[in-house]
């Protein structure tokens, strides 16, 4: 939990955003990522991660391998 916490709720609190950011709750940006398995029974859960919510826009397992085949591509050229 404090390794979440301090990707998460901590910086925003460091930077005075926490009133928008940092958790999930009513009216707070909707910036989260989606996992398929549980990160607090297993930090390396963190790393299968099924979608991604950035400013509200929603970004599937497609969407998230595609965007990735591409900074790939870019930084090898």
């Amino acid at each position: 939990m404090q390794a979440l916490q301090a990707a998460t709720r901590n910086p925003a609190d460091f930077m005075g955003v926490s009133q928008k950011q940092g958790t999930v709750e009513v009216s707070k940006n909707a910036d989260l990522l989606l996992l398929d398995a549980n990160p607090l029974d297993d930090i390396h859960n963190t790393e299968k991660i099924r979608a991604l919510v950035i400013h509200g826009k929603l970004l599937d397992r497609t969407q998230l391998d595609e965007q990735l085949k591409k900074a790939v591509a870019f930084a090898v050229q």
